[in-house]
């Protein structure tokens, strides 16, 4: 008999236990008594077989528990669970500093005393450093910056582990609405960000000590979470973040500077935390951080002429579309749903091993090239993939404008082959209908507010993990981009992450950003006289028009 099998046999051993046998890292900062809330772990199968839940684990909901707390009394392999915790690939933004921009961070040194906007914080030790966020709702992009030179020394990218409170913001605006849950959700994410601070100045022979300043951006409820803020009013009409209130009658900005210590944030003791200004209860700092990386924002007009029309758009389940126009900045959002991110599609998943990316098909529907993640079997279609499978589709003459089979109407399924074991289904092709449609209809009317047409683009920024694989001349066949050269469309990548660096580094990008964003016109999607016939055009599968009326 093994030592396993004797251990199983007379005692119950946590998950916390069952992780060190199998050598999977879980975090934790109490010593395993259930007060850091650190190591929350996602049980995948067995639950029944795990002790019931503490007083310790209030907050949390089947099928999470605390690792240090949950016990399973027979062999590990009993309950499998997995920890919200996992290091994850982090796309960083291509596109070029702007040129006007120049460093000047609000931490600076003179000899060795640190200072911040001239103000003496303490002396340096070992660096002077600062470290950016893109606190997103999925993943959390970290870099630790030398402030004196602006060079990146190290970063990383993990799963953002606030997912037991629900995968998408109003889930968790809901939960953070809980007296049980007050709190907990920001808790998760300052300990994360502590955790991967430490590791990464200790990879560089440094210690978070070294640390005079924090930049936190994400969208409206990840950043006002993190600052300990109430989102219930994000959840509510008129949807706005407690920082907008009364705003505009005051002239005041809607970004935030606290002590770092006062958030939990394990870094130097007189360190700041910035937050950078949001537009609105939709519309996050990482989306004026990624204005501000693209030149579309906080640009310096004395240097460099004034930008052309250009416009910007970062795809996800809540789509985030910006014009800027004869000096004018117009926003919108619209919630797309998670179609293009592989939820609630039959042969639809996230952008894992599996997924297929990009596909062709031949003139008889038969798939002639495609491309999987992970050179895997393919399991599914991610976002790129779903766009390419629709273009695809519709060109081969498989399916009419409103996704129907022309060889037959009552089909409900069309069977992919060709190495593809994988079905698209009817419901499937009215939940992508319905989701480009958002996009269309945000994307179509915020042009009609601004006065300008696809045609006057002069650049159309692309920004998001999803977005920087898509097929550009695909996507705008079927009417999710507007007919836009394909040479005046450039992919961005994490727009937001590179801003919210470039914040980091310089106080006077900051003041021209506040400034700003103050003038930016908000428009109301839903308000628009024409939204709902926008609405049902954009559900057909057929280019935007290049006359916007």
């Amino acid at each position: 008999m093994t030592d396993t099998q004797i251990g199983s046999a007379k005692k119950a051993r946590t998950l916390f236990e069952c992780a060190d046998r199998q050598g999977l890292r879980i975090p934790s900062s109490c010593s395993r008594t259930g007060r850091c809330h650190e190591c929350i772990v996602e049980v995948t199968s067995g639950y029944e077989n795990l002790s019931e839940p503490s007083d310790k684990e209030s907050f949390l909901a089947k099928p999470y528990r605390l690792a240090c707390q949950a016990s399973v009394q027979g062999s590990c392999e009993d309950a499998q669970f997995q920890a919200l915790w996992q290091e994850t690939k982090v796309l960083r933004s291509e596109e070029a500093l702007d040129p006007s921009w120049e460093m000047d961070p609000p931490v600076s040194l003179r000899e060795d005393d640190v200072l911040y906007y001239g103000e003496r914080i303490g002396r340096r030790r070992n660096a002077l450093l600062g470290v950016s966020v893109d606190l997103g709702t999925t993943t959390i992009a970290i870099e630790l910056v030398e402030l004196t030179t602006g060079v990146v020394q190290a970063s990383c990218g993990i799963d953002n582990p606030q997912s037991f409170g629900g995968s998408d913001v109003m889930n968790r605006i809901s939960y953070d609405g809980e007296p049980n849950n007050v709190g907990e959700l920001q808790k998760a994410a300052v300990s994360a960000i502590n955790r991967e601070v430490r590791n990464l100045t200790g990879a560089i022979g440094c210690t978070p000590v070294d640390v005079h300043e924090l930049v936190v951006v994400g969208n409206t409820t990840m950043r006002d979470l993190f600052f300990g803020l109430d989102v219930q009013p994000i959840g509510q009409r008129p949807y706005r973040s407690v920082t907008e209130e009364g705003r505009r009658e005051r002239g005041t900005s809607t970004s935030l500077d606290f002590r770092a210590r006062d958030l939990g944030v394990r870094i130097n003791r007189q360190a700041h935390a910035y937050g950078p200004p949001i537009l609105s209860g939709h519309l996050g700092s990482d989306v004026v951080c990624a204005l501000a990386a693209v030149r579309m924002m906080g640009f310096d007009p004395s240097v460099g002429p004034e930008p052309g029309t250009s416009m910007f758009v970062d795809v996800g389940t809540n789509t985030e579309i910006v014009i800027r126009h004869k000096g004018v900045l117009y926003a919108a959002s619209t919630p797309a749903g998670p179609a293009f991110e592989g939820g609630e599609i039959s042969c639809g998943m996230r952008a894992f091993d599996g997924a297929i990316e990009s596909l062709r098909l031949g003139d008889n529907g038969i798939p002639s090239e495609f491309l999987v993640i992970g050179d895997e079997t393919p399991k599914g279609f991610c976002g790129s993939g779903l766009i390419d499978l629709l273009a695809e589709l519709r060109s081969a003459g498989i399916i009419d404008e409103q996704g129907v089979l022309f060889q037959n109407s009552k089909i409900r399924e069309f069977d992919l082959k060709g190495g593809i074991d994988l079905s698209v289904s009817r419901n499937d092709m009215s939940l992508l209908c319905q989701a480009k449609a958002a996009n269309y209809s945000g994307q179509y009317l915020l042009m009609q507010a601004a006065g300008i047409g696809p045609s006057d683009i002069d650049t159309f920024y692309l920004s998001g993990a999803f977005a920087n694989y898509v097929d550009p001349c695909n996507a705008v066949s079927i009417g999710f981009l507007p007919p836009v050269a394909p040479e005046r469309i450039r992919k961005v990548g994490n727009a937001a992450s590179l801003g919210a660096r470039m914040l980091l580094l310089s106080g006077k990008l900051r003041n021209r950003v506040e400034l700003q964003q103050a003038d930016v016109k908000h428009v109301e999607l839903e308000m628009c006289e024409n939204f709902f016939d926008t609405f049902v055009e954009g559900c057909q599968i057929k280019p935007m028009p290049m006359v916007i009326t």
